[in-house]
């Protein structure tokens, strides 16, 4: 996975809105959803709550 792609999971598995990930990450909170939605599956993610689960 790139570092672009990479970049919002923390923030995400912290609970953060794509909003807050995207006003961190100078980013829109659109890029930010579709990171995650791309994301979530190669790492075997089906809900939002388990990134948090596994930190």
């Amino acid at each position: 996975m790139t570092r672009s792609a990479c970049s919002p999971l923390r923030p995400a598995a912290t609970g953060a809105s794509n909003r807050d990930i995207a006003a961190q990450l100078y980013l829109s909170p659109r890029t930010v959803g579709y990171h995650l939605y791309k994301a979530f599956p190669k790492l075997g993610i089906t809900s939002r709550a388990e990134p948090a689960a596994l930190t």
